[in-house]
């Protein structure tokens, strides 16, 4: 299967998060790229309403949207399938098909996403 998305950005504080998790987590570089061409092109190309990507509200702009994703499948949590307790946090440009990955952490370090980092970035 060739790329899902035109482009798949991350900023350089999801990379940092991500090389502090894969040290605990070893299967989620892997598990990331499984979420990107399963869950998302679901969701965004697709248009299969799952439960596990919701919209994050209240952050004072509309453009682009940014999703939460509440399920994702990490195989080094084994025995806890989509409710591995890991967060993605990102943007969808539809008109360029890009994903922009803001932030990945998990659940039981951190309870919400970085909205500041966030609202920094798109400002």
């Amino acid at each position: 299967m060739g790329a899902v998305f035109t482009q798949v950005n991350r900023l350089p504080e999801f990379d940092k998060d991500l090389k502090r998790l894969s040290k605990r987590f070893r299967t989620l570089p892997e598990d990331l790229q499984t979420f990107i061409e399963t869950e998302l092109r679901l969701f965004h190309k697709l248009n299969v309403a799952t439960q596990g990507i919701v919209r994050i509200e209240g952050l004072g702009m509309t453009d682009p949207p940014v999703y939460k994703a509440r399920k994702f499948a990490c195989r080094s949590l084994k025995g806890r399938g989509v409710q591995s307790g890991i967060r993605v946090i990102y943007a969808w440009r539809a008109a360029s098909d890009t994903i922009e990955l803001i932030e990945i952490y998990f659940k039981a370090d951190k309870q919400n996403e970085d909205r500041e980092r966030i609202k920094a970035y798109y400002r």
